[in-house]
């Protein structure tokens, strides 16, 4: 699983762990007997990490892994497409961050800062966090469905060119995405935890749905993100947020194993203008 998936069985943690007071409670696969010690769940006083488990004391068990997502229909489930559950509601995740963790993170928005000061010799009046690729994308089997998804680099990079005179711009930079002249990128040596940190600092998150979609809800910072055709926000979007979605009958596709047309016109029909709009109205 993403550490996106991760993030967002925290919140139903918080849940469980006010029905099982006096659990430990670990979050894995029974079907495989793993328990997952995710980056995630690092500093959650409610998640029990393996290494500290106390084999004497009761355990709640929370199975959840790439064989049980709340947010898949495992009984309609084909080899094309993830058919995906609606009749659920997402809980924000918690995330815990460390002291070195929160001060890299103002470390990092202190230079963003000096970056734009140098360009426009003002203080920027917002800032947003920006990640135009999910890092799966170069993994093969993950490479269709992630363009799928993605709203595509072309039109990210027109979105940017308009608001990087505007905005504070901190750009996430990975081997498959493309870093936009104007914005102040943190390249694929950092930490993902520190960028969710980062994150918190921020005004809002600009991107496609997936990971740091859960990390803004989990931090409580606005978002704008993507859906397109591919998957409905009322899979694993949040109220809160400005949820980008092509909804037509063949919505949600959730194309897997070839390069949809379907998700090819949602990038076409969703304009630059119009995501532009969602941005400045969200920050205003």
């Amino acid at each position: 699983m993403g550490l996106g998936d991760d993030l967002m069985i925290t919140g139903f943690v918080e849940q469980e762990a006010l029905k099982h007071p006096d659990k430990q409670i670990v979050i894995g696969s029974l079907k495989e007997n793993l328990i997952f010690d995710s980056i995630i769940y690092l500093n959650n006083p409610k998640i029990t990490h393996s290494s500290k488990l106390d084999r004497t004391k009761p355990v709640h068990f929370i199975d959840y892994s790439d064989l049980n997502r709340f947010y898949i229909n495992y009984n309609k489930l084909n080899d094309n497409n993830i058919i995906w559950r609606t009749d659920f509601k997402l809980i924000p995740g918690k995330i815990y961050f460390s002291k070195k963790e929160i001060d890299d993170a103002a470390q990092i928005i202190d230079r963003a800062k000096n970056f734009w000061i140098a360009n426009h010799k003002t203080e920027p009046k917002k800032i947003i966090f920006f990640e135009s690729y999910s890092t799966k994308s170069s993994n093969e089997f993950f490479s269709n469905r992630m363009q799928n998804k993605n709203w595509g680099e072309s039109n990210w990079k027109n979105l940017i060119d308009k608001l990087k005179d505007k905005y504070l711009i901190i750009q996430s930079v990975h081997k498959k995405s493309v870093k936009i002249n104007g914005t102040y990128y943190l390249d694929e040596g950092f930490d993902f935890r520190t960028a969710c940190a980062v994150i918190k600092n921020c005004d809002l998150f600009l991107g496609n749905e997936g990971g740091f979609g859960h990390v803004s809800a989990a931090v409580n910072t606005k978002a704008v993100i993507y859906f397109g055709g591919w998957i409905s926000p009322k899979s694993t979007g949040y109220d809160m947020h400005e949820n980008i979605y092509y909804e037509d009958l063949a919505s949600p596709c959730g194309a897997k194993s070839y390069l949809c047309k379907h998700c090819e016109k949602a990038r076409k029909e969703i304009t630059v203008d119009y995501v532009e709009e969602r941005v400045n109205l969200t920050l205003a």
